[in-house]
């Protein structure tokens, strides 16, 4: 596999960030991972850490270096970070649970597979133009389709952030599948929240992308999203990859997995606390905690490999 991958968090207008991204990748398949934690007192954010952490252990343990089935593996550890969620609720006695959304995609064979649930979105761009994404598992979405709104009023509606699927929720997340979808070289695959996508259109973002340098437009793109959400706009979170041809040229940006070994698993995740970028007014000792009990509620799903 040749692809370019940039991702990236910010803060927005908010006191704290409650995204949380990743990216996995073994010499034959790639997956990255977008999550938008929703909950007071930090709790959305372990919601989001607990998403991510449990799709890139269950990648590094499943990756052989492919997936054998990317659907079922979607499905089985969207599904676990759900109840790994819960059991961390439990666990603290919380009334109400932490909730997050998740949007993942895992590419191999030059086809990708996603899933999510929520309104973090994926767009598949080709040649400048969406050609897939995503619907928002929102009351908003199901309004626009039945024509009771304009997307112009549903950018403005008060319920524009509703959202009816979610991991952590006490009803079982609905989890949308894509179908078995190939790429063709140079299609840009982008997962994020609605802090981007919320202030700036896919096909927006398909046009500035187009022919770009993804490490540099993909920030460009952020800090536009940041300008136009303004002293209160949302967190903003993005992973992007565009998918290159293993014929092509050798360019400075692209990662070439040829060489990797059949067992190895490159992983850039983020831990609990530990990125700036996710700022958090926790003490040290209580990310320490926190940081223990994520991981006990996750590795009772994803058990060593």
């Amino acid at each position: 596999m040749r692809f370019t991958i940039y991702q990236e968090s910010r803060q927005g207008g908010r006191s704290n960030n409650e995204d949380r991204t990743t990216y996995c990748y073994s010499r034959d398949a790639l997956m990255m991972v977008v999550a938008d934690g929703m909950g007071g007192h930090h709790y959305g954010e372990v919601a989001a850490q607990i998403a991510i952490q449990t799709l890139a252990d269950t990648f590094q343990r499943e990756a052989k270096p492919l997936i054998g089935d990317p659907f079922r593996f979607l499905q089985k550890a969207m599904t676990n970070a759900h109840h790994a969620i819960l059991d961390y609720s439990a666990r603290h006695r919380m009334s109400d649970t932490p909730r997050t959304t998740c949007v993942a995609c895992v590419i191999q064979d030059n086809v990708a597979y996603w899933a999510h649930a929520g309104d973090s979105r994926l767009f598949l761009m080709r040649a400048g133009k969406v050609i897939a994404q995503t619907k928002d598992h929102s009351r908003i979405r199901l309004m626009i389709e039945e024509g009771l709104l304009t997307e112009a009023q549903a950018a403005v509606h008060p319920d524009r952030n509703k959202i009816y699927s979610c991991l952590g929720s006490p009803t079982p997340p609905e989890i949308e599948f894509s179908r078995k979808t190939p790429l063709a070289h140079g299609d840009i695959v982008l997962l994020c929240t609605d802090g981007l996508w919320g202030v700036t259109s896919g096909e927006l973002m398909a046009v500035a992308l187009k022919g770009a340098n993804l490490l540099q437009a993909v920030p460009m793109l952020l800090s536009q999203a940041e300008v136009k959400g303004g002293p209160h706009g949302d967190n903003l979170s993005v992973v992007a990859v565009r998918w290159e041809e293993s014929y092509v040229e050798e360019l400075s940006s692209a990662i070439s997995t040829q060489t990797m070994a059949m067992n190895e698993v490159t992983t850039r995740l983020e831990e609990f606390g530990r990125n700036p970028a996710y700022k958090s007014d926790l003490t040290d000792d209580e990310i320490e905690k926190a940081i223990e009990e994520i991981r006990a509620a996750i590795d009772k799903y994803t058990p060593p490999k």
